[in-house]
C-alpha cells in the first residue's frame, strides 16, 4: 500500500519539476492575486486528466492519438502566449490579472496536459498499483509542485513590472508550444 502511494508521487514529482506545466503555473500566478483560485482551478485539471489516465491505465495511448493530442497542445499554448502578449495590465489596478484565474488555471492544465510525460506515468502506474493510491500521489505530488509556482510567482510579480511580465509571459507560452508541437512532429518520424 505504502509503495502505491509513494512510487507515483515520488516519480510524478520528479517528472513535473521544471516541466512547462509548472512553468505556465508560475507565469498565471505572477498576474493574479487570486492564487488560491488558481489553485483549484489548476487542481481540479490535474484531477481530471491524471483521473482518467488513471482510469484508462495503459490502455491510454491505443485509444487517442498522441501527436495530434500534443500538436493540439502546442497550439493552446502559443494561442495563450499571444493573448498574454496582446493584454495590456493597468498598472494602477488592485490586481495584476483582469480574468478569472480559476479559469485560466484550470482551462490551461486541462487542454495541455493530455498526453504529457506525468499523465501517462499515471496511467501505467494504475496497470500496476492501486488506481486509488496512484490518484492520491500522483494529486499530492501536482498539488505541492502547483503551490511552489504559485508562491515564486505570487513573489515575481509583486516584484517585477506586470507588463515585462505579460511579455515574458507571453513569450515563454509561444516557446512552450513551439517546442511542443516540434517534439510532436519529431516523435511521429
Amino acid at each position: 500500500m505504502l509503495e502505491d502511494l509513494l512510487m507515483p508521487l515520488g516519480l510524478v514529482a520528479v517528472a513535473e519539476l521544471g516541466d512547462k506545466t509548472q512553468l505556465s503555473i508560475l507565469l498565471l500566478s505572477s498576474r493574479t492575486n487570486r492564487h488560491l483560485a488558481l489553485l483549484f482551478g489548476v487542481t481540479l485539471a490535474f484531477l481530471i486528466v491524471d483521473g482518467a489516465a488513471i482510469l484508462i491505465g495503459s490502455c491510454a495511448t491505443s485509444f487517442l492519438p498522441m501527436t495530434p493530442i500534443k500538436i493540439g497542445s502546442g497550439v493552446v499554448f502559443i494561442l495563450c502566449g499571444l493573448v498574454t502578449l496582446r493584454s495590456k495590465p493597468d498598472e494602477g489596478e488592485a490586481k495584476a490579472y483582469s480574468g478569472n484565474p480559476f479559469l485560466a488555471g484550470f482551462g490551461l492544465i486541462l487542454l495541455t496536459e493530455w498526453g504529457d510525460k506525468t499523465q501517462i506515468v499515471a496511467g501505467l502506474f494504475a496497470t500496476q498499483y492501486n488506481p486509488l493510491w496512484v490518484l492520491l500521489g500522483t494529486m499530492v505530488a501536482l498539488i505541492a509542485l502547483s503551490v511552489m509556482a504559485i508562491y515564486l510567482g505570487r513573489f515575481l510579480g509583486a516584484k517585477l513590472n506586470k507588463r515585462l511580465i505579460s511579455k515574458i509571459a507571453g513569450a515563454v507560452f509561444i516557446l512552450i508550444g513551439v517546442v511542443v508541437i516540434m517534439e510532436a512532429l519529431v516523435s511521429v518520424k
